[in-house]
């Protein structure tokens, strides 16, 4: 399947954050089942990461506030892209600058040494890091950012991932339409936290987290039905997918695929059960191809 110039074996991805940097899910996953792979987001130079506790489970829901803990993009290109080069299917890199001017030069590095990337994937969106979320809170900014990597990187497809904590999210997308973006990822997790009323204490070490799990999916659900309505640019929707009714639904609601995030902790083999799937559940719509469904949801 393509949309834009991105093109997939299937519409379904594993989500960065959630699926290491695939070395991990070998003994778990046939890979060569999967649309994509969307590894770890990496930034321009090695993270800690946030303060422990990272992670807390929630009702329905998990909240993590990792922080991007990464070993930088020079290590991504030399230690994990040979291995990702190997898998038989689309690896979409992930990257995340501290400034427009970092991005920048993070996709011009990608240009020059990420050959075998199907894509590139801008997270303007992780709510754990100082300013993480002020990329795609601006539509200007948002704008900004896309139009400058794709001419710095102009031969790879440009995704950008968008976040839900904003007012108009449609804005958001247009703006990343008109920067030259191939497609959006919507969305990012929620801002969230988690208290510890006996010791009076927020429960994550960065006090905030981003929600993430089948809590969000309603809302998720939203976000897609807006930006689909704008007519303006790919979809791949993100938030609580776990099942082929959760993909079924984004994709008749307006995505053009999905990534599938949090259920890769607690069930790996999701996403591949649902690749199964997908055929007899598109027969029951009395449709043969993942284009006959997209945005076909009645007002």
């Amino acid at each position: 399947m393509t949309f834009g110039r991105l093109r997939l074996r299937n519409p379904v991805l594993v989500a960065s954050g959630t699926f290491g940097y695939a070395r991990e899910m070998a003994l778990f996953v046939d890979f060569a089942k999967l649309g994509g792979v969307v590894p770890k987001t990496v930034t321009a130079a090695p993270r800690a990461g946030n303060t422990p506790p990272r992670t807390v489970e929630t009702a329905s829901g998990m909240l993590n506030a990792i922080g991007l803990d990464n070993d930088g993009l020079d290590h991504f290109l030399a230690h994990h892209l040979p291995y990702l080069r190997t898998l038989p299917t689309a690896v979409v890199g992930n990257i995340a600058g501290k400034t427009e001017d970092e991005f920048v030069e993070m996709a011009a590095k990608v240009h020059t040494g990420g050959q075998g990337l199907a894509a590139l994937e801008l997270n303007l969106s992780c709510p754990n890091v100082a300013g993480g979320t002020d990329f795609a809170t601006d539509p200007d900014v948002t704008r900004r950012i896309v139009r400058r990597c794709r001419d710095a990187c102009p031969d790879l497809p440009l995704v950008a991932k968008l976040t839900p904590n904003v007012t108009d999210i449609q804005k958001v997308a247009a703006a990343a339409a008109d920067g030259g973006a191939d497609a959006v990822s919507a969305v990012n997790t929620f801002v969230g936290m988690a208290v510890d009323w006996k010791r009076r204490r927020p429960v994550l070490g960065n006090v905030t987290g981003g929600l993430s799990g089948p809590a969000i999916k309603p809302l998720a659900l939203r976000a897609v039905w807006r930006i689909a309505r704008l007519k303006a640019i790919p979809i791949i929707a993100v938030g609580g997918i776990a099942t082929l009714d959760d993909v079924m639904e984004f994709l008749v609601t307006g995505a053009s695929a999905v990534q599938v995030g949090t259920a890769n902790f607690y069930d790996p083999t999701a996403s591949v059960r649902i690749v199964d799937a997908l055929p007899d559940a598109l027969r029951t719509l009395g449709a043969e191809r993942v284009a006959d469904v997209v945005g076909t949801m009645s007002p």
